[in-house]
């Protein structure tokens, strides 16, 4: 029989023994006494051999306490090569395993478990990890979200990229302006830009190119390309990516709030593709409103604040506020037509939250961190934003003091003023609703500034957001109350007149006066509405996810996924256009080779505009442009030449500075220049020629 016996370091060894149990269990109990009673030096001898890797002869009980010396000094020798075995192999251990090694040989033999070990990891190349890194960027949500919105906004902006040298959305007229107005930026800063506020339109006044909204951010595209083709294609494709950047900003702004992904999607399609902003499909700086939410977001990213998460000190970035001050400061540029109002929001946001700052600390004693880098960057930033505003606004200040009756009144506020029936009437160019909105839109004084529908799915998600949402009451409230404030101003004057409303905006803050659309302001009221959506749409997949959770096994139906898509479906068809396109008057051969200062007959707003866009060739100096209002300059050109040519009407051009006169036969039908056109010009001093389709006289 064999008994097992645990030696001192865990290990077991068997021998032969033939006690009885009970003799070994004495025998046991007799060893550990001796044990007890032994001298401290054979204890020490013990921890001795202990240390060197054998069994503790005194714990163990196996070998006894009168052995030989020459026994003790072979049991030390095994222990040393059964320890010098372990350390080579690995063979034996705590846990109680043997090595293979033969006693007194020291030969090893080889680890039948080797072959079963993991292999060693791979160092991946550098081209592998580039790839890993790329492969993880294209799948980001942030990558996903630009491309969507890109293919999204080619999609329902189509055929814009159809042929964009050629053909312009809505109209060939404020588009032909807007075309003009980057051309100009970035070929005078190329150029001089010391003349970049006085145009080569409009001459000979001054300060022309602030008669208008500027579009001076999108500078840096003007910059390629020369002539009118490339100045249509530029447009083009500039106003896709508005689109592009308006649903990407929105659905940044969600996010950062709190709402789901899908809810985000709804949030940013709406706020994009509303059935309103249809009507403004011809003014360029209107949809390129993309950089209002993304500034937004930047901002509540950089100070760690989210609408359904509060403040959150940790996630503070100072980068991110420098970005969303640029981001501000160049939607800004863009126009202050869409830029003043955002202007205004931004601080008067930053002012509330200052006071709700303070009072928090100072009334409630509230200790919250917010950093000394955190307020550098917002201040910086701010002053940023603010500088560029007032370099900005110096040029059209200029241009009211020189031209005092360009200054809008409350009676042309009035004019452009929707009535409340405004909100749920579409323009003509909603494909869903425009052909059945046609009589409500028959009775609207100035239907393309007063078709003010966001659309019926936005109402309706909104609506919903008040009941069922990740917001809290208190923030669906708020976000009621803005809405409805946006709306009240978008109505001018026509709510109470306008007294309590849009009036003192206007006779009080700086530059409101030069807002003549206050339908543009639904801008702020699609926003918030799109907000509310978004927070209804996200507690609705939440809920999906919550049901799909309880299923067993937990996977949602096809049914479940398609229904959390079914509100961005409905926003994307409410939004879908039947926008014309029409072809651009092509550019006259005499506009590329005739010099300045010259004027093109016949002159009015809606010819002068493409007659800019002929000037991108060569900029020289021309008499005729589009703005928001008529110089008294270009006013008395238009009357005097009414009979062109004969001596009045030369002598006065002459006086003007103006060398040449071109009179476009394929637009002069109906017209007094029908006739006059070909009258003899003789004892006038001035020489007749034509280059094709168009009548040059040179004074």
């Amino acid at each position: 029989m064999t008994t097992q016996h645990s030696a001192g370091d865990g290990t077991t060894s068997n021998s032969p023994d033939t006690r009885t149990t009970g003799e070994a269990t004495r025998g046991d109990a007799k060893a550990g006494q001796a044990a007890a009673e032994a001298p401290d030096a054979d204890r020490t001898g013990g921890d001795k051999a202990s240390q060197q890797g054998g069994p503790d002869p005194v714990g163990a009980g196996t070998i006894p306490a009168n052995a030989d010396k020459a026994k003790d000094r072979d049991g030390k020798a095994a222990q040393v090569e059964e320890s010098v075995g372990e350390e080579v192999t690995g063979g034996a251990g705590k846990d109680g395993t043997s090595t293979d090694c033969t006693a007194g040989s020291g030969d090893r033999k080889p680890d039948r478990w080797a072959a079963f070990g993991p292999a060693p990891e791979s160092i991946p190349t550098w081209y592998g990890r580039l790839g890993r890194r790329v492969g993880r960027l294209l799948v980001h949500e942030w990558t996903l979200a630009v491309l969507g919105s890109l293919a999204l906004a080619a999609l329902m902006t189509w055929p814009t990229l159809r042929y964009p040298a050629h053909t312009l959305p809505q109209d060939y007229w404020d588009p032909s302006l807007q075309a003009w107005q980057m051309s100009w930026s970035g070929h005078i800063l190329l150029a001089d830009p010391a003349q970049l506020w006085h145009a080569n339109t409009f001459f000979p006044d001054r300060w022309s190119f602030a008669f208008s909204d500027t579009l001076l951010g999108y500078a840096p595209a003007g910059m390629i390309g020369i002539g009118p083709e490339a100045a249509l294609l530029r447009y083009n494709i500039i106003f896709v990516l508005a689109h592009a950047l308006a649903t990407f900003g929105a659905y940044v702004l969600a996010r950062q709030l709190g709402a789901s992904r899908i809810g985000s999607a709804v949030a940013g399609v709406a706020y994009t593709y509303a059935p309103w902003l249809l009507a403004q499909a011809g003014h360029l700086h209107v949809v390129s409103n993309g950089g209002i939410p993304l500034a937004l977001a930047m901002l509540a990213r950089g100070h760690g604040w989210s609408l359904r998460h509060g403040y959150r000190p940790e996630r503070r970035h100072e980068g991110w506020v420098y970005t969303g001050w640029l981001v501000a400061a160049w939607q800004l540029s863009l126009g202050f037509g869409i830029g003043l109002p955002f202007a205004y929001v931004l601080a008067g946001t930053v002012l509330m939250a200052t006071v709700i700052w303070f009072a928090k600390r100072i009334v409630w004693r509230v200790r919250r961190p917010f950093g000394q880098r955190l307020f550098v960057a917002d201040l910086i930033g701010g002053l940023i934003f603010g500088g560029v505003g007032v370099l900005l606004a110096i040029p059209y200040f200029t241009v009211t003091q020189l031209h005092p009756y360009a200054e809008r009144t409350i009676a042309d506020i009035a004019i452009f003023s929707p009535p409340a029936s405004g909100f749920v009437t579409a323009p003509a160019e909603s494909r869903p609703w425009g052909g059945l909105h046609e009589g409500a839109r028959a009775i609207l004084p100035w239907h393309p500034e007063m078709t003010l529908l966001p659309g019926f799915t936005l109402y309706a998600l909104a609506a919903g957001g008040l009941f069922l949402s990740i917001w809290t009451v208190r923030q669906r409230l708020l976000l009621l109350a803005g809405v409805l404030v946006a709306m009240a101003l978008s109505m001018g004057t026509e709510l109470f007149e306008g007294r309590f409303t849009y009036v003192p905006l206007f006779e009080h803050l700086p530059g409101w006066s030069g807002i003549r659309t206050p339908g543009r302001l639904m801008l702020w009221a699609t926003l918030l509405l799109g907000l509310l959506a978004a927070g209804a749409v996200s507690a609705f997949a939440e809920r999906v996810r919550d049901i799909c959770a309880e299923r067993i096994p937990s996977w949602p139906s096809p049914w479940l996924r398609l229904a959390t898509l079914i509100p961005l479906v409905l926003v994307v068809a409410e939004g879908t256009n039947t926008t014309p396109h029409p072809v651009v008057p092509p550019q006259p051969a005499a506009m590329r080779s005739i010099e300045g200062p010259l004027l093109v007959l016949p002159s009015g707003q809606n010819h002068d505009q493409p007659v800019m866009l002929w000037s991108t060739t060569r900029f020289q100096d021309i008499v005729n442009g589009g703005s928001g209002f008529v110089p008294r300059q270009l006013e008395d050109v238009r009357r005097v030449t009414m009979t062109f040519p004969d001596q009045t009407s030369v002598d006065y051009l002459r006086t003007l500075g103006v060398r040449n006169v071109l009179v476009v036969r394929d637009q002069i039908a109906g017209t007094p220049w029908e006739i006059s056109v070909d009258a003899p010009v003789d004892g006038l001093g001035i020489t007749r020629d034509e280059i094709d389709s168009v009548v040059v006289f040179r004074l």
